[in-house]
């Protein structure tokens, strides 16, 4: 088997009992089994050790950047002009590295105020810098083959046909961002987990056989793209 590499964001600010870090140590876990030695692994916990939030500085390096045109890195380098400059380049270039080398990118997306968490978006700030996922030379999206893995968990129900499903910022903010950075269609899976709130909170309670068959649902799905 040829070695591949599982870039892991975890994004849930419950440190126990988080149904999206379940489910994405489920995948990795059965990942790992698979892959073995060949394996490469990285692991972000992104509310534990949060990405620093973009400053003054990234714009600036990110707006002269964007007049050059799509650069190399080594380039993007040569061009910060000041201290701030370079250190925000320094905190983003190897979460970039990172973005570009894996193979598969795994994320545990808790919906909070019916969109991502603070974490994943100040990484997903971080790491969307003015042309780093195109080819200097063709042009080509560097991201095209990666394939992007989504665990979306929410606490109501919000899917097709429900009454907030007006109300998912985090599903269809997810597919647009990825899908702008060059990430194929049929490259991004996303694996819901709903109603998981059913059991504690009273107004929810009746849901439960629902939410029950949601994360069943959410597991199964999760294991059988851990095999691809």
């Amino acid at each position: 088997m040829t070695s591949t590499t599982l870039l892991h964001l975890d994004s849930s600010i419950s440190p126990s009992g988080s149904v999206s870090r379940a489910l994405t140590a489920r995948f990795a876990a059965a990942w790992l089994a698979r892959h073995g030695a060949a394996a490469r692994y990285r692991h972000h916990d992104l509310a534990a050790d949060p990405v620093p939030p973009v400053r003054a500085a990234y714009d600036a390096l990110g707006r002269r950047t964007e007049r050059k045109g799509v650069l190399a890195l080594d380039d993007i380098d040569r061009l910060a002009e000041e201290p701030d400059e370079a250190r925000e380049w320094a905190l983003s270039r190897p979460l970039i590295e990172e973005l570009r080398a894996a193979d598969t990118l795994l994320i545990g997306s808790p919906m909070y105020n019916f969109t991502v968490s603070a974490g994943l978006k100040a990484w997903i700030d971080r790491v969307s810098f003015p042309g780093v996922y195109q080819d200097p030379d063709s042009g080509e999206p560097l991201l095209r083959d990666t394939r992007v893995v989504v665990v979306a968990v929410r606490g109501g129900g919000y899917g097709p046909g429900t009454p907030r499903e007006h109300c998912d910022f985090q599903v269809p903010y997810l597919r647009a961002y990825f899908e702008k950075i060059g990430v194929s269609a049929d490259r991004l899976r996303v694996v819901t987990a709903e109603l998981t709130r059913a059991a504690d909170i009273p107004a929810l309670n009746g849901l439960q056989p629902l939410a029950a068959e949601s994360l069943a649902a959410a597991e199964a799905a999760v294991d059988e793209l851990s095999r691809r």
